[in-house]
């Protein structure tokens, strides 16, 4: 499995207005001259009091509730110091949740610094959480897979293997059986949480399929769109490799491996390659089993316990 690692380092303001569904309030020109560099997210209350030592400038201002009921009870020459402090070099914007009234002080002091001001209709713990969410799916840091990512009943599946292993064959026959192709060929993957990992395919491979002979089909334009996805959680690795008669093959799915990217351990399942074997609907059986085991119930569990009963009872017999 091939791995290079890459990094989206800023998302500008301009996207966040259009990805998240947010008013512009003022400030509309420097949408795509400001820029975030962090998925935390600062609520400025301590600020406001005038406690200015850690001030977080790099990050989005939100202003909920709290921040726009005390800026009401302070003094107006106190309000425009406070609201021109926190307006940094590197402040990307400010951020007012549940349409709530922007203080004048702060629109003055905004406009001095070319800074946009941003409303939102949200209540202040869900617009955190969105952005949090969005954020970090563009500034996480990200590594480049060789390989196909299916959606096999609800199930993220990524196809490794080598080179003219049949990896994208395989996934066209997946899709016409009604699975759902995310990327091929290289697919990107980041890290949601400690136990999640997410991948979706580079913008220009989206919704594209590469078939040695035929060239690049467009599986949206031919299967509809129902037969691709964005991205989705990654479950398991199924790594394709040519039969070999001298290796040895796991035949009760009790060796399990395990692969690691970015300390997060996904199980891998090795599946040889033969004339004559359906590898589509191999691998459509190794994600149901797969899924089956995640429930509670595993079948070579259930075969060696068969296998000790019959030892046990010819034992008496005899």
């Amino acid at each position: 499995m091939s791995v290079g690692g890459f990094n989206l380092n800023k998302v500008s303001v301009q996207e966040l207005v259009e990805e998240c569904d947010l008013v512009v309030y003022s400030g509309g020109v420097n949408l795509d001259s400001r820029y975030i560099v962090t998925s935390d997210i600062s609520r400025p209350g301590l600020e406001m009091t005038g406690y200015f030592d850690y001030y977080p400038a790099e990050r989005i201002q939100l202003l909920g509730m709290t921040e726009i009921s005390y800026s009401h009870k302070m003094k107006k020459d106190e309000r425009a110091r406070i609201m021109d402090k926190m307006c940094g070099k590197n402040t990307p914007c400010f951020l007012v949740s549940r349409f709530l009234p922007v203080p004048l002080e702060l629109e003055e002091a905004s406009k001095r610094h070319s800074i946009p001001i941003l409303r939102s209709k949200l209540s202040t713990t869900r617009l955190s959480s969105r952005l949090t969410d969005f954020l970090q799916a563009k500034l996480s840091e990200r590594r480049s897979v060789h390989g196909v990512l299916m959606d096999i009943y609800g199930l993220g599946v990524l196809i490794t293997g080598d080179s003219g292993v049949g990896k994208s064959e395989t996934a066209l026959e997946l899709i016409k059986r009604g699975h759902r192709l995310i990327a091929d060929d290289r697919v990107e993957i980041y890290q949601q949480d400690e136990r999640t990992l997410v991948g979706e395919a580079p913008e220009i491979l989206n919704h594209l399929l590469e078939i040695r002979g035929v060239g690049i089909i467009d599986v949206m334009n031919l299967f509809g769109a129902g037969s691709v996805r964005q991205n989705t959680n990654i479950s398991v690795i199924v790594n394709l490799e040519n039969w070999s008669a001298d290796k040895q093959y796991d035949r009760l799915g009790s060796g399990e491996q395990q692969y690691e990217l970015f300390g997060v351990s996904l199980p891998k399942i090795n599946i040889p390659v033969k004339v004559g074997r359906n590898m589509a609907i191999i691998i459509e059986s190794a994600a149901m089993n797969f899924r089956a085991k995640s429930m509670g119930y595993d079948a070579t569990q259930k075969f060696e316990d068969n296998l000790n009963r019959l030892i046990k009872k010819n034992s008496l017999n005899n």
